[in-house]
């Protein structure tokens, strides 16, 4: 029997847990070694043997090769992307024309089975029309119907279902994004680059029939960052002139402001010109300096990073998949937000309350909420 004292005898299990433990702190230990190490390489590299330097030397130089054959990939895949922009080319002028109702597809263009309407689905509808006609009515969204000609409203939806383009466009915005009826994007090879080109009908807010938005890129390494080279990025950009008529310039706005006079106590109104937030701003995006190593202050640089963004988004995804992000079907998850006060929510509360070790704080937290004392000011 074990002496009460000394403590029961550790079973089989407890050793091999204990066992365990002591691995975990063999590796933690030589973990903290490991990094211990790089961290001295870091701060002082001069300690290696010049043997070992001169080998790291040879192998930056083979890393240097690589750099340059994966910049000549890079350039071969842009040219692959020219070559197959011009097969897409009649892909696209057949989605305009459908769009604008210049062309009506027929039956066999037309036979593409739907994701959202399954067998039984279809032989209630029948069944649905006519509640469907009572309730028109009423929760309207729109104002289709069988005689509307083309997609109205394409873009302008496609706009509005993207997060990044809808912060954009203001309330304002979307009279003319109704005119808006083509983006098509041009490739260049030199300088590599590209176009993107959006077609409006005739409208009341300016005369272009086209707004023009240029983005040339680079794919050679950067000579005192060779090796933070990752493919070709937009480096500059540049917008176009846009013919506003009279009044109807949307990306700026008046006011007026009352100034007295300091000495005779006359009073003056001045109107001052500010810029509005718009969509169309992006057609007049900040200047890149000239000279690559002249600063740009960190607002223009933000300004941009985003433009940059939005102009590889567009051509990348919202150009070759234009339908599915009017349908909804190319957006991510991320791009819908949950309804509040969803089924199942409010017996959750209730199940965590009941707990002991809830914690209504920590839950908040974790949702990304502050708690009551932690209110920002």
């Amino acid at each position: 029997m074990a002496d009460p004292e000394k403590g029961a005898p550790a079973t089989a299990m407890e050793e091999e847990v204990d066992e365990d433990e002591v691995e975990e702190v063999e590796d933690e230990e030589g973990g903290g070694e490991r990094k211990e190490l790089v961290d001295k390489l870091m701060k002082d590299p001069q300690s290696l043997p010049v043997s070992v330097k001169r080998r790291i030397k040879a192998l930056k130089k083979l890393q240097l090769q690589y750099t340059d054959l994966e910049a000549d990939f890079y350039k071969e895949v842009h040219a692959l992307e020219v070559k197959y922009d011009k097969m897409h080319q009649g892909l696209y002028e057949k989605r305009r024309q459908v769009v604008t109702s210049e062309y009506e597809p027929n039956e066999e263009e037309c036979d593409f089975p739907s994701d959202d309407e399954t067998d039984d689905e279809k032989n209630l509808s029948k069944d649905m029309e006519e509640k469907a006609k009572i309730d028109e009515k009423e929760d309207k969204i729109h104002d289709f119907d069988e005689n509307t000609k083309g997609i109205p409203e394409f873009w302008l939806t496609i706009f509005k279902n993207v997060d990044l383009l809808a912060e954009m466009v203001q309330d304002y915005d979307e009279p003319i994004l109704k005119h808006l009826t083509d983006i098509q994007l041009k490739f260049h090879d030199e300088p590599m680059g590209f176009t993107l080109e959006f077609y409006f009908t005739e409208n009341e807010y300016f005369t272009n029939k086209v707004l023009t938005k240029y983005y040339e890129m680079k794919c050679v390494p950067d000579k005192d960052d060779p090796f933070g080279f990752e493919g070709p990025e937009i480096f500059k950009c540049k917008g176009c002139t846009i013919d506003w008529k009279k009044g109807k310039n949307v990306t700026v706005k008046t006011i007026k402001k009352k100034q007295k006079h300091k000495s005779r106590g006359a009073i003056r109104t001045v109107t001052k010109t500010l810029q509005n937030d718009s969509f169309f701003n992006f057609f007049n995006p900040p200047p890149v300096p000239e000279d690559p190593n002249e600063e740009m202050d960190e607002d223009t640089q933000a300004l941009l990073t985003a433009d940059f963004e939005i102009g590889h988004y567009i051509r990348e995804r919202i150009i070759p998949r234009a339908v599915l992000f009017y349908t909804g079907e190319a957006l991510d998850d991320e791009d819908f937000e949950e309804e509040e006060g969803e089924e199942g929510e409010e017996g959750d509360d209730e199940e965590e309350e009941d707990d002991p070790d809830y914690d209504p704080s920590k839950d908040k937290a974790a949702k990304g909420q502050q708690p009551p004392e932690c209110k920002q000011q």
